[in-house]
């Protein structure tokens, strides 16, 4: 392929992502001008009911705001569901950042990257045949799709970490504030606001649990979130648990400590495990580090010994 070809084909392709951008900011604009429009007659309704306040206009929003609009009025279209389908929304639950703010900025990032990434790599690698086109241009936007959720799936493993190491201080205090006589509901709502600085992941989603519980929702469906989220059996145990107490009572003491001591002797179980295999790989950092110094401190007088006697020999012949 000529130099004349290959630069034809990298300005299609440019030209081809500026239409698609142009078309797209501009469906963009018009879903935000019709917003726009519905917030100006909702205030002047709301000026009408309230006329003390009726004069002051709201101030522009920031740039960011204005991004984090925009990209949340694509999360309903088919194209918004296949950049954030079912499976990545769950993936953000788990990260905490299942809101409107979270689904538009992933959403943003897959979009960017899918048409950033394979520009980049035409600029970079683009000389060569068109297969070779081909692939950057694939890898490129795979790349760019996948990246984000990579980013989130090694945040949403280390909350799962952090909530598996915060359940036995959390079993710990339902048991401390069921003993001096508070009921499930008053229980949570303390541990929510006087131990959410060392609950961080626990106590934000028994924070959400809260709030659902105050809007009307039964115990259960307010439990629900907080005990399949992070896809641990423990945390669903404790929340059917505290679901059972709640609809028939019952001390509830006992059967916390169990659950403490069990939990404990599982983690003890883990931490020996992990102890073996970290012995094992030890010993293949020994052979390789260790090994050869050993023999050249215990044969090493052997070898020189024999080079020595070897010389001499050859010297005498």
């Amino acid at each position: 392929m000529s130099t004349t070809q290959h630069t034809l084909i990298v300005l299609a392709i440019l030209l081809l992502a500026s239409a698609l951008l142009l078309v797209g900011g501009a469906l963009l604009g018009r879903a935000w001008r019709l917003k726009r429009n519905l917030d100006t007659v909702e205030q002047k309704i709301a000026a009408h009911d309230h006329p003390t306040g009726a004069a002051a206009m709201p101030a522009q929003l920031p740039w960011k705001e204005r991004l984090v609009a925009l990209s949340a009025d694509w999360l309903d279209t088919p194209l918004g569901r296949q950049l954030v389908a079912e499976e990545d929304r769950h993936l953000l639950d788990q990260c905490g950042v299942n809101d409107r703010h979270g689904k538009a900025w992933f959403f943003f990032a897959r979009v960017v990257l899918a048409i950033c990434l394979p520009l980049i790599g035409l600029f970079l690698f683009g000389s060569g045949v068109g297969l070779k086109l081909l692939l950057i241009l694939f890898f490129g936007m795979a790349l760019g799709y996948m990246l984000p959720k990579w980013v989130m799936q090694r945040v949403a493993k280390k909350r799962q970490k952090l909530a598996a190491e915060e359940l036995p201080l959390l079993i710990d205090l339902l048991r401390l504030l069921q003993g001096v006589g508070l009921s499930v509901d008053q229980s949570l709502h303390v541990i929510e606001n006087e131990f959410s600085n060392v609950l961080k992941v626990l106590g934000q989603e028994l924070a959400i649990a809260g709030r659902q519980y105050s809007t009307g929702r039964s115990r259960e469906q307010s439990m629900r979130r907080f005990s399949t989220i992070f896809d641990n059996e423990d945390l669903h145990a404790v929340s059917r648990l505290l679901v059972q107490v709640e609809h028939h009572g019952g001390a509830v003491q006992e059967p916390l400590k169990q659950f403490s001591e069990r939990i404990r002797e599982q983690r003890k179980l883990d931490m020996k495990e992990k102890i073996g295999k970290l012995t094992v790989k030890m010993t293949g950092v020994m052979v390789v580090t260790l090994l050869p110094g050993l023999l050249v401190i215990t044969g090493g007088v052997g070898f020189l010994a024999v080079i020595r006697a070897l010389s001499k020999m050859g010297a005498n012949i």
